[in-house]
């Protein structure tokens, strides 16, 4: 997506030009104080400094919910950019937070602003920057279902809407240039036999150096994986509501691409995916996170995935006490100082995405060990580095923002940025610090990873039916809940009555 500082000033000025009062329509509306008590509330004694962070990043996120006139879905996340502008692969992270206090953050309504206006061609007050940004609505819908277990949105969205089978039609099928019904910017998007033509903006990587030296002649890595993520979750949503016709098709679907997918993007030489070139299929050797997206479409064999993962542990390449930076610290452009936007920075949603990949394959241990480097990079630089906020991104060998070159000029990356960057002291937190890792309201069940030694846990934790307070201390799991369910921890399996609960463990 196209983040030049810049250019920041003109387009807002444009924008009230264009659509007048309606740009800021949501100070129309007052909207509520934040009821915490619909939040999970985190308890961690071995550094009390997250539970701070954690509800730091909420309240951030709460003054993005924003109302809008002119448009399908109000009240709507706004990622934290431009007013009159939103964006696919930002609103479809957000989910990913938001679904923790989803009777407050509209993160899952949110998507109707790209469904509708994309796909029924409905009108908006608010324009989709990229349309061609990166698709995987399936796998945030499925993710939010194991939440709500909400069958009837799925027997909506899949068997009448038909929103994610026409989005992936839809992205099979857009080409360059292509003019929608609302302003945006240029459409790079084009299938081709081996995969999809793109580009660094339209991917969400604005200045990655992957394609510097292909001369447009690219296929990356991340749209095709991307779109086989699409077509596995199409058919287990489809499931879901015995939709065994469709889960059919797009497990073809799905099939066929991963095939592509290991035939051509595979190195074995060096045990990585690569971006390839169209002419002759040779390896644009650069590597990035982006390559990651193929675990998490679960793409490669058991052993393929440990040779990738190899690369995640490395402080050479994404691991050490900076990790998941946006381009290998062993590539000639990575900026170990400032981190030049996608040249190097973290980005909480690249971070995130490949800390699932992992767990795809098992490789709990190391995510959460990345995990926890990664949280405490965020809070070492809330605490040190003023204004005391979350960041648009960070830099990849310092507490600090990261910084964006402009020739000789740099700029620092935007503050207050929650948007996706609540994915670490939210999600993050939750899953892979806490060890919450797989929440479950269709199976009724938690498994949880419990790995410190000290009192923690959650309190409030809401999936279907179920309110939960779940904390372990001194050798003892304590849970109070409204509902039975199954707690999974470490591999063992508790009954967890109506009430009041207790465990040794």
């Amino acid at each position: 997506m196209i983040r030049l500082f810049a250019s920041k000033l003109l387009v807002l000025c444009m924008a009230v030009l264009c659509l007048g009062p309606n740009i800021y329509a949501q100070h129309a509306k007052t909207k509520p104080q934040l009821d915490k008590s619909l939040i999970p509330s985190p308890v961690f004694e071995e550094n009390e400094g997250y539970v701070e962070l954690y509800w730091k990043a909420w309240e951030l996120a709460w003054e993005k919910v924003k109302y809008q006139e002119g448009i399908p879905q109000s009240p709507y996340m706004d990622e934290g950019l431009w007013d009159d502008t939103i964006w696919i692969w930002d609103t479809e992270f957000m989910v990913l937070f938001c679904r923790y206090a989803a009777q407050e953050y509209p993160g899952i309504e949110s998507l109707q602003n790209f469904y509708k206006v994309l796909l029924d061609k409905e009108a908006t007050s608010l324009r989709i920057q990229h349309p061609d940004n990166p698709p995987f609505y399936a796998w945030v819908e499925y993710e939010y279902y194991k939440f709500s277990n909400d069958k009837d949105h799925l027997k909506q969205l899949i068997a009448k809407d038909k929103y994610l089978q026409r989005h992936y039609n839809w992205f099979e099928n857009i080409k360059p240039g292509t003019k929608l019904h609302f302003k945006h910017a240029h459409i790079a998007l084009e299938k081709r036999e081996k995969g999809y033509k793109w580009g660094g903006v339209q991917s969400g990587m604005d200045n990655t150096p992957r394609d510097y030296n292909t001369k447009g002649k690219m296929l990356w890595v991340d749209a095709i994986a991307q779109q086989a993520l699409s077509a596995l979750y199409i058919s287990r949503l489809a499931k879901e509501i015995d939709e065994k016709a469709i889960a059919k098709e797009y497990q073809d679907r799905y099939q066929q691409l991963k095939d592509i997918v290991n035939e051509n993007y595979w190195d074995e030489e060096d045990g990585f995916y690569y971006d390839i070139l169209e002419t002759d299929g040779s390896f644009v050797k650069v590597k990035t996170p982006a390559s990651f997206w193929v675990l998490l479409a679960e793409i490669p064999s058991k052993k393929q995935a440990k040779r990738m993962a190899e690369y995640a542990f490395d402080p050479k390449h994404f691991g050490g006490d900076f990790p998941w930076p946006t381009l290998s610290k062993q590539e000639p452009y990575f900026n170990k100082e400032l981190g030049d936007y996608w040249k190097g920075a973290i980005w909480l949603p690249t971070a995130y995405m490949a800390t699932k990949s992992l767990e795809k394959y098992g490789l709990n241990q190391l995510a959460n060990q990345l995990s926890e480097s990664l949280l405490n990079h965020m809070y070492k630089t809330y605490k040190q580095y003023t204004p005391h906020t979350i960041w648009e991104c960070y830099s990849p060998s310092k507490p600090t923002p990261s910084f964006r070159v402009f020739g000789e000029e740099t700029e620092r990356v935007r503050e207050d940025f929650c948007g996706w960057s609540a994915l670490g002291p939210i999600s993050i937190f939750i899953e892979n610090v806490l060890g919450f890792y797989n929440v479950d309201a269709q199976k009724n069940e938690v498994h949880w990873n419990l790995h410190h030694k000290k009192r923690h846990g959650i309190k409030g934790l809401r999936f279907g039916k179920v309110k939960a307070d779940i904390v372990y201390a001194n050798g003892e799991i304590n849970v109070q809940s409204n509902e039975a369910f199954h707690l999974h921890v470490n591999g063992k399996k508790y009954k967890v009555h109506k009430g009041e609960n207790r465990f040794r463990f």
